[in-house]
C-alpha cells in the first residue's frame, strides 16, 4: 500500500473511531509498526492528528460524541495510565472500603493493590477478577453487562451501590472541562459514577491529559466534587477549582 493510501486509511479510521492504536492500523493497512509510526509522525507534523503513546487521537475538539472501545483505549497512553494507577493505589489503606469504577486506568490499579487488605467494590468485571486472583477482598455490583466494556450498569447496579458507603472512590471519565465538569458519553455510566461519588468520603478522577478540554453528552459531577490524578495539566486554571495531582 502506498503512503498516500495508508494516510487515507489512517485518517478514515480516526474519523470513525476518534482514537486508534498502532496495532489496529497495522491490521488495517498491512504495514509494519515502524511504517505506521513514521506515518503518524508525518501526519502529526502536518496537524492532521495528535500522536500519543501507542497510537493516535483526533486533534482536540470541544465535543466528543463517543469514546474508543476498550481494546483501543488499552493501547493508548499506557505509560501515563500506569503512573496514574500506581499513584492512586498508594492512596488505598488497609481499613478502606474502596469503589473502583470501570475504565482502563482504574483497571490498572489492580496490579498495584495485590498486598492491600482493603475491601473493594466494583462494577468492573475485569478488575474484580484480577483482584480476586491476587487474593483481594472484592464484591461485584449486579447489573446488565455492557458489551465490549467488561462492566455492569443499569437499575440493579444503582440499587447495589446504594447499599454501600465508601471511604474512597476512583472513577474514570471521558471529558474534563471547567464549565461542564466531568462527563462521559453513556448516561447510565454517568449516573453510576455520580452515585458512587456521593456514597464516598473522597473521590478521585483518574484521567490522562488527553481528557482535558473534552465534553461528552452525560454530566457526572462538577469539577470541584472530585480530585484529579493525571500525568500533565494543560491549563493551570483547573487548580482554581479542584485539587490536581500530577504524576
Amino acid at each position: 500500500m502506498l503512503a498516500e493510501q495508508r494516510t487515507e486509511v489512517i485518517l478514515s479510521e480516526l474519523a470513525v473511531r476518534r482514537a486508534v492504536s498502532v496495532s489496529d492500523l497495522c491490521r488495517a493497512t498491512g504495514a509494519s509498526e515502524a511504517t505506521i509510526r513514521r506515518d503518524l509522525n508525518t501526519l502529526a507534523k502536518r496537524r492532521r492528528l495528535h500522536k500519543v503513546h501507542g497510537g493516535a487521537v483526533l486533534i482536540e475538539e470541544e465535543f466528543r460524541e463517543a469514546e474508543p472501545d476498550m481494546a483501543v483505549k488499552r493501547e493508548l497512553f499506557t505509560d501515563e495510565k500506569d503512573r496514574i494507577a500506581r499513584y492512586a493505589a498508594e492512596l488505598v489503606e488497609d481499613q478502606d472500603v474502596v469503589y473502583l469504577d470501570a475504565g482502563t486506568t482504574v483497571s490498572r490499579m489492580a496490579e498495584y493493590l495485590k498486598t492491600s487488605r482493603a475491601l473493594f467494590v466494583t462494577n468492573n468485571i475485569e478488575c474484580a477478577c484480577r483482584l480476586m486472583d491476587l487474593g483481594g477482598r472484592v464484591y461485584v455490583l449486579g447489573g446488565a453487562i455492557v458489551p465490549g466494556s467488561m462492566s455492569v450498569l443499569g437499575a440493579e447496579t444503582m440499587d447495589s451501590l446504594r447499599r454501600y458507603n465508601f471511604t474512597k472512590a476512583f472513577v474514570g471519565v471521558t471529558g474534563i472541562t471547567i464549565a461542564q465538569g466531568y462527563t462521559t458519553p453513556n448516561p447510565e455510566s454517568a449516573a453510576a459514577k455520580a452515585l458512587a461519588s456521593q456514597r464516598a468520603r473522597n473521590t478521585w478522577v483518574l484521567a490522562d491529559s488527553s481528557k482535558f478540554g473534552m465534553v461528552t453528552a452525560a454530566f457526572i459531577l462538577p469539577l470541584g466534587a472530585a480530585s484529579i490524578i493525571t500525568d500533565r495539566l494543560p491549563d493551570e486554571r483547573y487548580l482554581d477549582y479542584t485539587d490536581v495531582q500530577i504524576v
